[in-house]
């Protein structure tokens, strides 16, 4: 199964900031009507993990992370099966 986790920046009152807003990397708007990106949201279709954070490149970062885990597999079958005598 493949999973998504899109990035989604939202203003400060929640409303989405549409991705043609485009922003400093410190979040400020370089669109005339837009307030600024207050933080940036990714929501995985896993239904287990989601993040929020104001440092976009942190949060796409971790959503990354998550969804390679997904294409690893289960972690239960990724570690090896330690069969040692001692």
């Amino acid at each position: 199964m493949s999973f998504r986790a899109p990035l989604t920046d939202h203003h400060a009152d929640g409303t989405l900031c549409p991705a043609d807003h485009k922003h400093t990397s410190s979040g400020k708007p370089l669109h005339a009507d837009c307030p600024g990106r207050a933080y940036t949201q990714a929501v995985c279709s896993c239904g287990n993990w989601q993040m929020k954070q104001d440092g976009k490149g942190y949060v796409n970062e971790c959503r990354r992370r998550h969804l390679a885990d997904h294409a690893n597999g289960p972690k239960v079958l990724r570690d090896p099966f330690r069969l040692d005598a001692s």
